[in-house]
């Protein structure tokens, strides 16, 4: 058993996670932006806060995560707007990595994607590309934290009905449902094996735990 704060606890992936955890004994706390989705966090079992990560400095995120065995980064802009991708994806995801160090709090797992890289290879003037230099720029900075880290880094996301079976490092797109992500992360969680990896992965095969054990 363990505690854990979700950092963007109402996204599709988080909604998902939090049961899975809360059922397993944890104690979780889902971080939301928006008190009109409390009841929908608390409907998982976890326990929903409200806090805009986003306007937070380091002290605050530091006082918002400390206490826990682990902190979970689910947050995200959901695209459109470069600028809050930035101040998002990059600058509170940065803060809030700096915050668990400041802490002490000792195990930290990033939501990313599969193609965070440094050779990602989206052009500047795409759309996407303030997204995927400000995950690169987040999972980099938690790489070099001293933290025990986990990256999880799933292909296109989708509402199919999962499977319980990945594939690391897939071809093409890694298309994988949202229920099958949150169970990676919560295994993820649970497994030291995973800790200083980036998992990147899609719908396969393997059952997850044996998935990740053979990564």
């Amino acid at each position: 058993m363990a505690r854990i704060l979700i950092i963007g606890g109402h996204g599709k992936v988080a909604l998902r996670l939090e049961p899975l955890l809360v059922q397993r004994g944890d104690t979780v706390t889902a971080v939301i932006r928006n008190p009109d989705h409390e009841a929908d966090v608390a409907a998982t079992g976890a326990t929903p806060l409200v806090a805009d990560i986003a306007s937070f400095d380091r002290d605050q995120l530091t006082n918002l995560v400390a206490g826990n065995d682990a902190v979970v980064w689910a947050a995200g802009a959901g695209g459109g707007d470069a600028a809050r991708t930035y101040a998002v994806d990059r600058d509170a995801a940065i803060r809030a990595i700096d915050a668990a160090v400041a802490a002490g709090v000792p195990r930290f797992v990033m939501v990313s994607w599969i193609g965070s890289r440094a050779d990602h290879g989206i052009a500047p003037d795409d759309g996407f590309f303030a997204y995927a230099d400000a995950k690169w720029a987040a999972d980099e900075h938690l790489h070099a934290s001293g933290l025990r880290w986990t990256i999880v880094a799933p292909g296109a996301l989708t509402l199919d009905e999962p499977t319980g079976r990945i594939v690391l490092d897939p071809q093409g797109d890694g298309a994988v449902p949202r229920g099958d992500v949150a169970a990676v992360i919560a295994a993820a969680l649970a497994d030291d094996a995973t800790i200083g990896r980036t998992l990147r992965f899609g719908s396969g095969d393997v059952a997850i735990a044996d998935a990740l054990h053979a990564g």
